[in-house]
């Protein structure tokens, strides 16, 4: 034990500190069913030191059985207390005999190797990322700036790859971070929004390459119910929808009611939707999944399916197109101001004037709508119309808007429109006492009443895609019923 009187004092300490530790333990060790639950943390006592070499270690062997002792204890003693599910006794993994003698680990008959050869856990080291919030009035220059690079840096990044120059590109309250390795920019993460990053990285070679991550969101389901006492839009807000959903709710249904001329107090809808999040925090909400619309007693309801080509669109319960080849209205949430009707008095010009449209109030450059896919045949001022726009649908329908303020953007002779596609906004021009948009609908150049022809139905499902569609959408109809029940049990509840 010659060699042990030759250790500092503060090691001999240690040793004795951790073997009386390890005495009161076994001592007050509870039984083998406990202690299996328990964390076991090997140890180093006096018996580590096998007595063969004890009386012969060379100075340079000491210091190395010195350096295994301190290293062996060190992350003994960090790990105890990195732990704070440990209990207060430390427990062993040397088992523990009838008479309490304590067994050698199977390490302990080893003998100790030198400090350098210890095997050391070297752990990733951390990303330390210097990320600042775009300000009003910033500019990538500034942002190079603040993390400490100069505008040479700056260039030499935009000339890499072509999508680079994205990062020149900077938004108010996006984020914007600063990767470097001993001075050198490893990589800049440009947060467009929190599902979208562009990422300009350092290649082998040097270069500045880019790459776009992407992350999806979790989708949950979210209902809401309500009764309509004035209007869809403040009853759509006090069931906690929200107005994108609300409009998006009223364009599933247009085809079948006219939001400004059929709602009556009473009607009522059930609407389940998709939220958005990530990490737990909701960033946004989907697209409605399944809806009813209860209007003047008739229930209309709509299910979201995707084909097996992938083209999604809303159904009824049987597989019939909510979508028809015409909007009833084509401009949203406005007041019915005239009908259709053939011996109405001119408001204006004050004598009988047929009146072979519907006229809708709403302010001016409010957005028009065209009510079905087709062709612009005329855009310009046409006397009383003011400024007018025709379009061409099919070989028999044509529709007109007039009135308007504006014409939208590329809306000219021979421009082609998609059904929604705005293609002017409200106005006073021509003849007309306040602004409003004039519908007409013609078929074969007669007018028809806007409110009441019947419109041609889109394509339905049919043949082999009706079972998949039955299949997929029983499920989300299952739920919104599931929902109403449930919601109107929790009401009478209250």
């Amino acid at each position: 034990m010659q060699a042990l009187k030759n250790f500092p004092r503060t090691h001999l300490l240690a040793v004795s500190a951790l073997t009386a530790v390890i005495g009161v333990t076994l001592l007050l060790s509870p039984s083998s069913e406990v202690e299996a639950n328990r964390i076991a943390i090997p140890i180093p006592v006096a018996t580590d030191f096998p007595e063969s070499t004890s009386n012969n270690l060379s100075p340079s062997e000491t210091l190395a059985l010195i350096s295994t002792l301190d290293q062996t204890t060190d992350e003994a003693v960090a790990e105890i207390e990195a732990d704070d599910n440990l209990p207060s006794a430390v427990t062993t993994n040397a088992p523990v005999t009838a008479n309490n003698d304590v067994q050698p680990h199977p390490a302990q008959n080893a003998t100790p190797k030198p400090a350098d050869a210890t095997p050391s856990l070297t752990a990733t080291p951390k990303e330390h990322w210097k990320t600042f919030t775009v300000s009003s009035g910033d500019t990538l220059s500034a942002m190079f700036n603040k993390a400490g690079f100069d505008n040479t840096l700056l260039y030499e990044v935009l000339n890499g790859a072509k999508q680079n120059k994205e990062l020149a590109n900077l938004y108010v309250g996006e984020k914007i971070a600063f990767l470097s390795n001993g001075g050198t920019l490893e990589k800049i993460r440009l947060e467009r929004s929190e599902l979208e990053s562009l990422i300009v990285y350092r290649d082998d070679s040097g270069k500045y390459q880019n790459k776009v991550e992407a992350r999806q969101p979790e989708a949950q389901l979210a209902y809401a119910e309500g009764i309509i006492n004035s209007s869809l839009f403040l009853s759509g807000q006090k069931a906690g929808l929200p107005t994108a959903l609300t409009m998006e709710l009223a364009n599933i249904f247009a085809w079948d009611i006219d939001f400004a001329l059929d709602i009556r107090q009473g009607d009522k809808f059930n609407v389940i939707y998709e939220e958005h999040y990530i990490d737990g925090k909701k960033i946004g909400n989907g697209r409605i999944l399944a809806a009813s619309f209860t209007n003047q007693g008739t229930e209309y309801k709509a299910v979201y399916y995707v084909d097996s080509k992938g083209y999604g669109n809303y159904y009824t319960p049987t597989g019939d197109s909510m979508r028809k080849a015409f909007l009833r209205t084509p401009i949203d949430f406005a007041r019915v101001s005239s009908h259709f009707n053939l011996n109405r008095k001119h408001p204006v010009l004050h004598t009988i004037r047929a009146h072979k449209g519907t006229d809708y109030a709403a302010g001016t450059g409010t957005p028009i709508k065209a009510t079905g896919d087709g062709k612009v045949i005329f855009a310009g001022r046409k006397g009383g119309y003011g400024k007018v726009v025709i379009l061409q649908h099919g070989e028999s329908i044509t529709t007109l808007y007039a009135h308007m303020s504006r014409y939208a953007k590329n809306i000219h002779t021979g421009q082609k429109v998609r059904q929604g596609q705005v293609v002017g906004y409200v106005g006073s021009t021509g003849l007309a006492s306040g602004p409003h948009l004039h519908y007409e609908f013609r078929q074969n150049g007669v007018h028809k009443n806007p409110m009441t022809v019947k419109l041609p139905q889109a394509q339905p499902i049919s043949g082999p895609e009706i079972s998949r569609f039955k299949l997929a959408t029983k499920e989300q109809l299952l739920k919104l019923k599931t929902f109403e029940e449930s919601y109107q049990v929790a009401t009478h509840q209250q």
